[in-house]
């Protein structure tokens, strides 16, 4: 079945995590009007791994009849070449900024498979993101409101406008210890400020989302629910954000916006420091 032209299949592939590949090709991506379905690999560490790769974007072409994009990030040179013999167009992420550097350093460069992810390079700091973690999970929607003086961002607003994963996101990317706590419709006759979190206003931060986007979140978990339907989303985002302004509280809306990007404008707004291992 062909496809229509700005359609395409999109592989990350790596010998590691594939985080690189998958956070530059969303970046590039985002540029272009284009529908994609995508698929990520980490770890094509073998010959055979890399080999069940080729099948899978030989397959997707076959399907489609339109070349597969595949941004790779690769070091060990028998995985790199099965992976170029796939009928697609490459993206190698590493090799674009391996190349000017070396002209610049005038170095050679030696590969090494997972350096960019030792553990013993510094233990302390792969130590202070498990704690990070560990935090987080603790504190997720409203579990626990014990401890907030170790908490470096608190999150507060509706059920399902992106508190969770953009907490745990700050915490395994950046080390972030995040607290995020949920309105839940109980609370819309009397919405204030948990006393719990009054004394830590200083590191609060709203999330709201748009009502459309809120509905159809919902829904997708709930269908055809009074939770999910549009008077009570409206009802609540309405409570929420009034209470945001009037307790002086920061808040992004997240309808357009990534994960990754909420995350970062979190840290801009509120001066954290990024905690990289």
């Amino acid at each position: 079945m062909q496809r229509k032209s700005n359609f395409r299949d999109v592989f990350y592939v790596s010998d590691g995590t594939a985080i690189t590949s998958e956070t530059l090709g969303h970046a590039v991506l985002g540029q272009f009007p284009i529908e994609t379905h995508q698929t990520t690999h980490p770890f094509i560490e073998t010959n055979e791994r890399a080999e069940q790769v080729k099948i899978l974007v030989n397959q997707a072409y076959e399907k489609t009849g339109i070349k597969p994009l595949v941004f790779y990030s690769i070091v060990i040179p028998d995985v790199k070449v099965i992976i170029e013999q796939s009928n697609a167009h490459f993206y190698d992420v590493l090799n674009v900024l391996v190349e000017p550097l070396k002209h610049d350093l005038q170095l050679e460069p030696e590969p090494q498979l997972q350096r960019s992810h030792s553990i013993n390079k510094d233990a302390a700091s792969y130590q202070d993101r498990i704690a990070a973690i560990e935090y987080t999970l603790a504190h997720d929607d409203g579990i626990s409101l014990n401890n907030l003086d170790q908490a470096d961002v608190i999150l507060l607003g509706v059920s399902r406008c992106g508190k969770t994963p953009t907490s745990l996101y700050l915490a395994m990317q950046f080390g972030i210890r995040a607290v995020n706590y949920p309105f839940i419709a109980e609370d819309m006759t009397s919405l204030k400020l948990p006393a719990a979190i009054e004394p830590y206003r200083f590191k609060t931060y709203g999330l709201t989302i748009d009502i459309e986007r809120l509905v159809a979140i919902r829904n997708e978990r709930y269908a055809n629910s009074d939770y999910a339907s549009l008077e009570q989303c409206e009802k609540e985002l309405h409570k929420v954000e009034g209470m945001f302004r009037r307790e002086a509280i920061p808040y992004l809306n997240t309808s357009s916006l990534s994960v990754e990007e909420i995350a970062t404008r979190l840290l801009d707004i509120s001066g954290l420091k990024r905690k990289m291992c």
